[in-house]
């Protein structure tokens, strides 16, 4: 599998080159790597670097305006170390009609506990490091079983997680609202 990694600005590199801002693409199915600065303001360079990308979700330009709102540093809250994605596939109804469910999540994490980001807006976020977690397998039947192994990442998943993670923001604003 091809591996390229993120930098903090936003930058895919690939075989230790930038990537021209037309040719993002080609790398959506590679394996991505974070550098060990990459944040979520990270997540919101590449995007901007490769506006390309943005095509990818109908979410983005709600998203893009939130971030662009934000102040340019600053942004982290204080009871979060970081910003973890993880993976996740649960297969369900076994012994009987089993099917099986995959799917992405971007948490907060402080030590071993973990939140979900709904609950703080997108200024407090940015500048929190972003990291790479692992696989969770949930097996659900008689007995629950939960395995976890290293898993990697492509760069489409990435971009598409953290988005609909993000799409979920504002909603209790909106709720609110309502009233």
């Amino acid at each position: 599998m091809n591996e390229i990694t993120l930098t903090s600005d936003g930058i895919i590199v690939s075989g230790g080159n930038p990537v021209e801002s037309g040719r993002p693409l080609m790398f959506l199915s590679a394996q991505v790597k974070l550098a060990s600065d990459c944040t979520l303001r990270s997540y919101f360079k590449l995007i901007e670097k490769y506006p390309l990308l943005s095509e990818l979700n109908p979410f983005f330009a709600a998203s893009l305006e939130q971030y662009r709102k934000s102040p340019a540093g600053g942004c982290q809250d204080p009871s979060l170390d970081d910003l973890l994605l993880t993976k996740t596939i649960e297969m369900i109804g076994f012994p009987g009609k089993p099917r099986l469910e995959i799917y992405h999540s971007l948490y907060g994490r402080q030590g071993a506990d973990v939140h979900e980001i709904k609950n703080f807006p997108l200024e407090a976020l940015l500048d929190i490091p972003l990291r790479l977690g692992k696989l969770k397998h949930i097996v659900f039947g008689d007995k629950v079983d939960l395995f976890e192994f290293d898993t990697v990442f492509t760069l489409f998943e990435l971009i598409d997680a953290i988005l609909w993670e993000l799409s979920f923001h504002g909603t209790l604003l909106a709720c609110e609202i309502r009233r």
